[in-house]
C-alpha cells in the first residue's frame, strides 16, 4: 500500500520522467498558467524517489510545474510516492491523466454558467469556445422532458376573463426531450455546429438552436417539405422506410 507524503520542495529538486506521452499545446500551456495566477498551485506534483538518484521524478504534473517555473515561483507542493518500481510509476502516471466517468452535461452547464461567460472561461479551463458553446448549449435547449409550452391555453384563458386583450401573436413553442448524456452532447454539438455552419446566430440562443435543429431534420429527408403539412411528413417517412 502506498504512503504518499506531502510536502513543498524547491521546484530544481523535480525532473521530468522519460515516459511522459501527455502533450499540451500551446494555448493549453497558457490556460495552466492562467489557472495558477487564478487560483494558485492547489494540485500537487505527484513524484517518485528513484534509488542513487538525487531530487524527484515526476510522475503527474510535468506542465504544471513547467508553468510554475515560468511564473517565478520557487516551490511546488509535491506528493511523493517514495521509492516505486517504473513500472508502477508508469502506471499510475496513466491513471494520473486519465479521467473516470462524465459529467451530467445540464448541471455542469448551469455549473459553468455559476463561474462566469465562455469568453472568461476558456482563458483558465481545459475548454475552447466550441467546447463551451456546446455544453451552455445543453442547458439553453433544455433537453430533459418532452412537452409543448402550454403557455398557448393560459393566455386564451386569461383572454376569455380578462375580456379582449390585444397580444403579440406567438410564433414559436419551447419543447423539451429527454436524451441520454452521450446522445445529449452529439445533439448539442451538432446543434451549435450547424448554427455556425448555416449562419443560424441572429435570433436568441432558443431560436437559433430550432432553427439548426429543423434544417438538421430537412437534410435527412428525400426532399423538401412542409414540417407543419403531416401528409407530407408521413410521405416522406414512408419514402425513408422503404
Amino acid at each position: 500500500m502506498l504512503k504518499p507524503e506531502f510536502s513543498s520542495v524547491s521546484v530544481g529538486l523535480l525532473r521530468p520522467n522519460p515516459w511522459n506521452t501527455n502533450r499540451v499545446a500551446a494555448d493549453n500551456e497558457a490556460k495552466i498558467r492562467a489557472s495558477i495566477e487564478r487560483n494558485g498551485l492547489f494540485k500537487p506534483i505527484v513524484v517518485r524517489q528513484v534509488k542513487d538518484v538525487a531530487g524527484y521524478e515526476i510522475i503527474g504534473g510535468e506542465h504544471r510545474w513547467e508553468q510554475a517555473k515560468e511564473l517565478g515561483m520557487t516551490e511546488v507542493p509535491i506528493c511523493n510516492l517514495g521509492f516505486i518500481s517504473e513500472k508502477q510509476a508508469k502506471e499510475i502516471g496513466v491513471i494520473d491523466n486519465a479521467r473516470y466517468g462524465a459529467d451530467d452535461t445540464l448541471s455542469f452547464a448551469e455549473l459553468l454558467k455559476e463561474l462566469g461567460d465562455a469568453d472568461e472561461l476558456q482563458e483558465f479551463l481545459p475548454y475552447g469556445e466550441t467546447d463551451l458553446n456546446a455544453i451552455f448549449s445543453a442547458s439553453d435547449i433544455a433537453l430533459d422532458s418532452l412537452e409543448i409550452d402550454e403557455s398557448f391555453e393560459r393566455e386564451a384563458e386569461a383572454a376569455e376573463e380578462e375580456g379582449p386583450v390585444t397580444r403579440p401573436a406567438k410564433t414559436h413553442a419551447v419543447m423539451r426531450f429527454k436524451l441520454s448524456l452521450g446522445d445529449a452532447e452529439r445533439v448539442t454539438a451538432l446543434i451549435s455546429r450547424t448554427q455556425k455552419e448555416q449562419g443560424l446566430t441572429t435570433a436568441d440562443d432558443l431560436t437559433n438552436a430550432g432553427d439548426a435543429l429543423v434544417h438538421l431534420l430537412q437534410s435527412l429527408l428525400p426532399k423538401p417539405v412542409h414540417l407543419a403539412d403531416e401528409d407530407e411528413i408521413d410521405a416522406a417517412l414512408q419514402e425513408i422506410a422503404s
